[in-house]
């Protein structure tokens, strides 16, 4: 009677420790365990699929029961002899003591007792009593709680054996009360070697190339590779009454595409040719070939790549552990990476992951395996984040500190009044005058030019403060003469008394003066400037900064000392640039057909040790060109304090005109009709609007988009730049909101009021309208 065929995965099992493949640190452990009779009452075998875990219990099971002693002429190593009765058992899958069980079938709490009651009887015949649980992490929680017990405190002749593919799924406290041994992957080599010696010992005809593929195919697996081998070889051509196998015939059975596609598919992507790479991904698909299996393949493929890449390899060089594929793929591979940076390849790799994915949910599979392959000719215009990044300016960590900008030439004088063109320092002559330009006056005409002067220091900016200084006379003009632009040098002096001009103090004096305008200096100023070493003792102390001031006139060939409170007199409105270092002094306002207004602040800022050089890090040129609001030029007074007087009109004013493009939008009227109730106040920047809701409600009717159109309605207005400040209702705002509200001209709640028949129902009975529904369509 013939006997049955047995397949290659069964026919060359493993029988002895030697044999097993790839598992070299579990073999000697066990060995070493053997030998020292070092034997643990629970193993755990854990690792990927058909790569020796059973094979190796079943090897530790004949070792342990083994009727030959370590030693002895007929076991002279810890190997099982393999011709004992127990051995000879144990391999025919027949001995009593030996228990295989399948734990997903014997999974449950019944069979886990069955089985801990049957452990406390001692083996038939060998030394030990051994139970291998196949798929262990199949067994259900009280499964395992069942025996936990029995695992803990197991008899002496009890060895329990687990092998499983998820030894997460087993309880940390089973693992704990077992030696675990992770099993790896087998090599390539490996599988090549134990498929070489398989073929030769079968008589199978087969070239190394085909071999490879089965090897690859195998993917770490030494039971998937025989598997694939005994179909190859049931599917090969007989030559000589022996099979023959060849890659072709061999990737054809396993529906796989050569990987010489994908390196055609990536050489064109190289070239940007995007219709070449569709040519050849149309033909896999026509040939029969899946988008899936595709995608797969070439997700490995651009792995290979990638590692080639990292591990520097050359078509000479090309040995690496982390590529496990034939020498001719891995020349390949090395080919095709050097056809790419590292980043490109990396980019195609997670572009065709993610195309993988998609194919799993997608109907139309082919279209998307196209668009994955377009991208990847796409990608390579791309450039890393990284290299953009390093292309910007790097910022200086030790930035030049900021000098004062050089002055402005002076244009040729005018008879007509204009502003300056030229905006003056930032700082002023002891933090008194903030000179600041006005806008440009749209009616002047064009062509006019501005004069302008500069006011230089002399060297003896400081006097000694024991001896009693006149103040000179703060402007000289020179009509006849053309004014020169002149660099301001810094003064140095560290005299009691000499005036050190701090930024801080220029930019709040700025801040702090109303809207106005400068009065322009005329001619140049010569001779030295003197200041008294404590300049307010000099000055009226009582000027307020919104007091009317003086004019200014030229001064006649011997200058005179001008007073704080003299008269006004009239003076030609040409323009000229203060110095930072100047002394203080009174200016007075121009002529009223020039509409220009100064604001003069009556003390000095005066440091008795300055630096070297005025503390100026935070420098902006920008600051010296900031425009402030126009003058009126028709005012016969000066405008004195401009952000106080008119304030509540020119807020209601504002307000009027925000309620108004809230309505005008149609979609804010209840935001509109809220804003009427509310309480305008323009300060420092910021108009504070007092609302007469509270905070929650604010918030939801004062959105942002309400905000905008407010900041655009005001802006409009001349107001921009601020910043809106919604405060939430107070109790006078609440008794606010209580009084009656007379309504808007032009809204419902007014048309219904002027209403004849709605006036004589108030009349008749004396009643108040409270709400108003419009039920006009239009």
């Amino acid at each position: 009677m013939a006997m049955a065929y047995q397949v290659l995965a069964r026919k060359y099992r493993p029988q002895r420790f030697a044999d097993v493949a790839g598992q070299d640190h579990v073999t000697r452990t066990l060995q070493n365990a053997l030998e020292q009779n070092r034997i643990a009452h629970g193993y755990i075998f854990s690792g990927h699929r058909g790569i020796g875990k059973t094979t190796i219990a079943r090897i530790l099971a004949c070792a342990l029961n083994c009727q030959n002693k370590i030693g002895s002429k007929e076991r002279p190593t810890p190997e099982p002899c393999l011709v004992c009765d127990a051995c000879t058992e144990i391999r025919a899958g027949n001995a009593v003591d030996v228990i295989e069980i399948d734990a997903a079938t014997n999974r449950g709490i019944d069979e886990i007792r069955e089985l801990r009651d049957a452990a406390r009887y001692r083996p038939s015949r060998d030394r030990f009593k051994i139970y291998i649980l196949d798929e262990a992490h199949q067994i259900t929680d009280a499964a395992f709680n069942a025996l936990l017990k029995t695992l803990e405190e197991p008899p002496d002749h009890i060895v329990f054996m687990m092998a499983t593919t998820e030894p997460e799924n087993i309880p940390q406290t089973i693992r704990s009360r077992c030696q675990h041994f992770s099993f790896h992957a087998v090599k390539l080599d490996d599988i090549l070697n134990e498929l070489r010696g398989i073929a030769a010992h079968e008589g199978v005809l087969a070239d190394e190339a085909a071999l490879a593929l089965l090897a690859e195919a195998g993917d770490g697996s030494m039971r998937d590779a025989l598997s694939i081998m005994d179909q190859a070889i049931a599917s090969a051509p007989m030559v000589d009454g022996k099979a023959e196998l060849s890659a072709s015939e061999i990737r054809e059975l396993m529906g796989t595409v050569p990987n010489t596609v994908f390196e055609e598919i990536l050489e064109s992507v190289a070239r940007n040719d995007s219709a070449a790479v569709l040519t050849t991904a149309g033909r896999l698909l026509d040939a029969g070939n899946s988008s899936s299996q595709i995608a797969r393949q070439f997700v490995r493929y651009l792995r290979n790549c990638i590692v080639a890449k990292i591990a520097s390899l050359t078509e000479e060089q090309n040995t690496s552990d982390l590529l496990q594929i034939s020498p001719d793929e891995r020349r390949r591979a090395v080919r095709t990476a050097m056809l790419f940076t590292e980043e490109e390849l990396t980019r195609f790799l997670g572009v065709m992951l993610r195309t993988f994915d998609d194919l799993g949910f997608r109907q139309e599979q082919r279209l998307h395996l196209e668009l994955g392959l377009i991208k990847l000719v796409h990608l390579q215009r791309l450039i890393p984040i990284e290299e953009f990044l390093s292309q910007l300016p790097k910022p200086s960590n030790n930035p030049t500190p900021r000098t004062m900008p050089p002055p402005r030439p002076a244009a040729a004088p005018s008879t007509a009044p204009s502003r300056p063109a030229a905006p003056p320092s930032r700082y002023e002559a002891g933090g008194n005058v903030t000179g600041l330009p006005a806008k440009e006056d749209p009616k002047a005409p064009s062509t006019a030019p501005s004069a302008s002067a500069t006011v230089t220091p002399t060297a003896s900016t400081t006097t000694n403060p024991s001896t009693p200084v006149t103040p000179a006379p703060r402007f000289e003009s020179q009509p006849t003469a053309a004014p020169t632009p002149v660099a301001t040098p810094v003064s140095t002096s560290t005299e009691p008394g000499a005036p050190y001009i701090r930024e801080a103090d220029v930019w709040a004096s700025r801040e702090a003066r109303p809207v106005g305008s400068v009065t322009p200096v005329t001619g140049r100023t010569e001779g030295a400037l003197a200041l008294a070493p404590d300049p307010v003792a000099h000055q009226p102390a009582n000027l307020s900064p919104f007091a009317p001031p003086v004019a200014a006139e030229p001064p006649a060939a011997k200058p005179a000392t001008l007073s704080p409170f003299s008269a006004p007199e009239p003076a030609a409105p040409k323009p000229a640039n203060l110095s930072p270092f100047s002394t203080p002094a009174v200016a007075t306002p121009p002529e009223p057909s020039t509409g220009l207004n100064i604001h003069i602040q009556p003390s000095a800022v005066a440091l008795a040790d300055p630096p070297a050089a005025h503390a100026d890090e935070a420098y902006d040129p920008s600051w010296e060109s900031m425009p402030l609001p126009d003058a009126d030029p028709d005012a016969t007074e000066p405008a004195s304090a401009p952000a106080v007087t008119g304030a509540a009109s020119d807020a209601a004013q504002l307000q009027a005109a925000a309620v108004e493009a809230l309505f005008e939008t149609k979609k804010h009227n209840s935001a509109a009709e809220q804003l009427e109730e509310t309480t305008w106040t323009i300060a420092d920047g910021e108009v504070l609007i007092a609302t007469t809701l509270s905070k929650p409600l604010m918030s939801t009717i004062f959105r942002p988009d309400v905000e905008a159109i407010i900041k655009t309605a005001l802006r409009e207005k001349g107001l921009g730049g601020v910043r809106i400040v919604f405060q939430p209702a107070t109790p006078e705002s609440k008794a606010k909101a209580a009084a009656p509200k007379k309504p808007r001209t032009g809204s419902a709640q007014a048309k219904a009021l002027e209403h004849p028949t709605v006036q004589a129902a108030q009349r008749l009975f004396n009643a108040e309208v409270t709400n108003v529904f419009d039920l006009r369509k239009d």
